[in-house]
C-alpha cells in the first residue's frame, strides 16, 4: 500500500507548494496544465501507477478533473481497481463500499466546480471583449516577425535543420516547422 499524490496548477509559473503539504506521500505526480487540456500526460501516468491498496490523494477536486463526468469516471475506476481515492480540501474519501451520501456530495461539488469554471471563462471573455472594444486587446504578441518568418523559411531552403532555427531565434521547433509549413510570411 503506497500514499501517492496527484497536484495540478493550471500555468507554469504557479506552484504545486501549497497542495497537499501537510500529507507523508510515498510517490508525487506534478503537472502544470490546464485542466482544460484534453492530453495530460503526467495524470494518464499516475492513474497508470496506482494499484490495487493505494491511497490517493488529490488537494481538490477541480484539480482532477475539467467536468462532472471526468471525475466520476476517474473516481469509480480508481475505487473500481481498489484504490481510495482522498480529495484533501473537500475531506471526502471514497473506496469500495462507499456512502450513497459520499457519492452525492462528489456529484455535487463536481457540479458546482464545472459551474465556477464556466462563469470564470464566462467572465474572462466579457473582458476580453470589453478590451476590444476599447481598443486595449490585440491578442497574443507574435513569436516571431514576418521579417524573420522570411529568413526562417530561407534558412531552410538553405539546408538549415529545424531545430538548429528555432535555437537561433529563440523559438520552439513546432513554431519553425508551422512557418515553414505555411511557406509564407504575410508581408
Amino acid at each position: 500500500m503506497a500514499s501517492i499524490g496527484y497536484m495540478r496548477v493550471s500555468t507554469a509559473d504557479q506552484e504545486t507548494g501549497r497542495q497537499l503539504d501537510n500529507i507523508v506521500l510515498d510517490k508525487v505526480f506534478e503537472e502544470k496544465i490546464s485542466s482544460a487540456a484534453l492530453n495530460r500526460p503526467i495524470l494518464a501516468e499516475c492513474l497508470n501507477y496506482l494499484r490495487e491498496g493505494d491511497i490517493f490523494y488529490v488537494h481538490s477536486i477541480d484539480r482532477l478533473a475539467r467536468n462532472l463526468i471526468e471525475l466520476q469516471s476517474i473516481v469509480s475506476s480508481l475505487v473500481d481497481k481498489g484504490v481510495e481515492v482522498r480529495f484533501y480540501t473537500e475531506n471526502l474519501t471514497f473506496s469500495k463500499g462507499s456512502s450513497p451520501m459520499q457519492e452525492l456530495m462528489l456529484q455535487v461539488l463536481g457540479a458546482f466546480a464545472q459551474f465556477e469554471r464556466k462563469l470564470i471563462r464566462e467572465r474572462q471573455l466579457e473582458g476580453i471583449n470589453n478590451a476590444k472594444r476599447q481598443g486595449r486587446y490585440m491578442g497574443r504578441p507574435k513569436k516571431i516577425s514576418d521579417e524573420d518568418k522570411k529568413l526562417i523559411i530561407e534558412m531552410h531552403k538553405d539546408g538549415c535543420t529545424p531545430s538548429f532555427i528555432a535555437e537561433k531565434f529563440n523559438v520552439c521547433t513546432s513554431s519553425v516547422y508551422k512557418t515553414i509549413k505555411r511557406g509564407n510570411y504575410n508581408g
